[in-house]
């Protein structure tokens, strides 16, 4: 019998929205914690090796909060001095009040502005914080572990485990065939994201594995193969469940702001125009947005003109492309630009632009010299990138990492970020690469690569495009990723030159 995800968040989230009335409402959370009870029971080997696992890190008396509980009966066995569970489910809620009267739960959402409000009042600060099997579902996974930080102390420990992708298509057909609980669609995940939005949320990683190979139990086969085969290299990395251990880091404080600069390549997009405006946030000490228009077939250049003159109070300049391709709008736009911090947000709106601050604050405070964003961890939407086109991107996303000997899940994000003075440097040493790179992406990547800079990826979520169409061939686009490969492999790899 296969696992169980201990959380429900994801489905709760994306269920919610569907409910006409609090009766349906109340009704899905009474079935949905009978579905778990059972099948907490029914997959109670994987459980309590995951609870096996949390024994061997955490000592008994010590303070710990299980965020996404369930039950409470990771929490109970753990032998906490202080234990308090989060748990969005009422009825998960009080099945655990009536089982562990001494242990304490709170009804919300870890997602919601004040889920730790009532514990930040009573100043309460724990040994150990637990998300098991949570991060999968999140919304916004950077955004909880920075609530974190407001219940930690300069020991905390944060203990992830977490679901292992590969492992996607057998649980779909055990879900099918109804031998394991139905979770819903899970965030594309591997131990080096979890890592690193670890540490963009100000947490030090101090240790990561892989348990559980076997997560069902078959006498003394399941605990030999656990126990021995699952640590052994190659073998591990088809675990089931993967861990990650961080401890607290200390915030800088009083850290200098920047002026930003917001490019906005445009082609085709009057119906996005207003909304970029209405959306982009301010941050820093003075946000200048600047549109590249590149010779629209409608009237994006006389509707940029428009919210010009209708927000006087934004810094908005207007460009008329000469050139073709994104590429040569980002260097047109960048070359006129005025702010400290240098931000590509593309306007086809497929990325928020409320996504923006994240990679302000991971570059003012030094995480990273290049920001990069990637569409490869969040669900996106249905239709956002077509099947083909994922594939294309995880593909060359393992070439590129390669390539640039940084890890790179997604090389076509629109979104990236880095200072003015390091693109000067970047454009200055634009000779040895030359005018190669029709969409930008690669310039800049290349260019970051080739001055050792450090590239930091922040996940975003891939929407929906609402106004037009893409400008996107796959064919033809995928055909000129593999030129520039050899492109790249020419330059990086085999050159001698430094």
């Amino acid at each position: 019998m296969i696992y169980d995800n201990q959380n429900n968040h994801f489905n709760q989230s994306s269920e919610l929205l569907n409910f006409k009335n609090d009766i349906e409402k109340d009704n899905y959370f009474k079935s949905y914690a009978e579905n778990k009870v059972y099948w907490l029971k029914r997959n109670r080997y994987y459980h309590q090796s995951i609870i096996n696992f949390l024994k061997s890190r955490i000592p008994p008396n010590s303070s710990v909060i299980e965020i996404g509980s369930a039950t409470g009966d990771t929490l109970k066995a753990l032998e906490p001095l202080t234990g308090v569970g989060i748990e969005h489910n009422p009825y998960l809620v009080r099945i655990a009040e009536e089982k562990y009267f001494f242990l304490r739960f709170i009804n919300t959402d870890i997602e919601s502005d004040n889920a730790l409000d009532e514990l930040i009042k009573e100043n309460a600060n724990f040994d150990f914080i637990i998300l098991s099997d949570l991060i999968g579902t999140l919304d916004d996974i950077q955004k909880v572990f920075e609530k974190l930080k407001s219940i930690s102390h300069s020991k905390t420990k944060v203990i992830v485990n977490y679901y292992n992708y590969f492992w996607n298509p057998p649980i779909k057909i055990l879900e099918a065939l109804k031998l394991k609980m139905k979770t819903g669609e899970k965030n594309w995940l591997y131990i080096e994201e979890i890592k690193n939005l670890l540490f963009l949320s100000g947490f030090n990683v101090c240790d990561s594995g892989n348990i559980i190979l076997i997560p069902a139990y078959i006498p003394i086969i399941s605990a030999f193969v656990n126990r021995y085969l699952a640590r052994l290299p190659f073998i591990r990395r088809l675990c089931i469940t993967g861990f990650v251990i961080a401890e607290n880091k200390e915030i800088k404080t009083n850290i200098e702001d920047y002026s930003v600069t917001v490019l906005v390549p445009c082609r085709n997009e009057e119906g996005n125009i207003e909304s970029i405006i209405e959306r982009i946030p301010k941050f820093g000490k003075h946000t200048e947005i600047i549109f590249v228009e590149g010779n629209s077939a409608d009237n994006t250049y006389a509707k940029i003109e428009e919210v010009i003159k209708s927000h006087p109070d934004v810094d908005i300049k207007l460009l008329k492309q000469t050139g073709k391709g994104k590429g040569d709008a980002v260097r047109k736009g960048f070359e006129s630009a005025e702010g400290d911090i240098l931000m590509i947000l593309d306007a086809d709106m497929t990325v928020d632009p409320e996504e923006l601050p994240k990679f302000y604050n991971a570059l003012k405070s030094g995480k990273g010299e290049f920001i990069n964003g990637t569409r490869l961890v969040y669900q996106m939407d249905d239709r956002a990138m077509r099947r083909l086109n994922k594939l294309g991107n995880i593909f060359f996303s393992k070439m590129f990492s390669w390539l640039l000997s940084q890890r790179i899940t997604d090389t076509l994000c629109g979104t990236k970020v880095l200072f003015r003075k390091d693109y000067i440097r970047i454009a200055g040493n634009r000779k040895y690469f030359g005018d190669f790179d029709p969409y930008g992406d690669f310039d800049l990547l290349f260019g970051a690569s080739k001055l050792n800079m450090k590239i930091i990826e922040i996940p975003v979520r891939y929407k929906n495009r609402k106004y037009g169409d893409t400008n996107i061939n796959r064919f033809r686009d995928g055909f000129l990723l593999l030129k520039m490969c050899f492109f790249a492999m020419r330059k990086l790899k085999l050159s001698r030159k430094k």
